[in-house]
């Protein structure tokens, strides 16, 4: 409670560096969670529209967030408000994100991802964002 940061605006295939683009996300929920605890919050019909730039967040467990979130993709945005026990599922190019979560309760939930057969990761794209990664990290004292 009062200690979930809001999740930067962003699409999961980002980090997955896939080729093709074929994953799910399925996010179950463990708590309720709503608007007073920052439920999530898709951009319907954006995982059609391809990959947009990402840009470091500096939000510890999302690395990456996107660089051009506007005020068209909050006005179409969507809650996903869940009971614990609800499952939501979302393609990894559908941009999703959460608010902070300022109440006393919980926002836990299981997140499950599941590649397509066909789908093959990009081993060398990885590495190079991990070295990235790591180096900024290191020059910034926080390994």
């Amino acid at each position: 409670p009062r200690i979930g940061k809001p999740t930067p605006p962003h699409q999961d295939g980002y980090y997955f560096m896939l080729d093709p683009m074929i994953a799910m996300t399925f996010w179950i929920a463990v708590d309720r969670a709503d608007r007073e605890n920052g439920c999530i919050r898709y951009v319907p019909g954006s995982h059609r529209k391809g990959m947009r730039p990402h840009a470091l967040s500096n939000v510890l467990g999302f690395s990456q967030g996107l660089v051009d979130f506007g005020e068209e993709d909050s006005r179409i945005e969507e809650e996903a408000m869940v009971a614990p026990g609800d499952v939501i599922a979302h393609h990894c190019m559908t941009i999703h994100r959460t608010d902070a979560n300022p109440s006393d309760r919980q926002r836990r939930a299981l997140g499950c991802v599941y590649f397509g057969k066909s789908a093959k990761v990009d081993r060398e794209g990885q590495q190079a964002y991990q070295k990235m990664l790591f180096e900024k990290w290191e020059n910034e004292g926080k390994i």
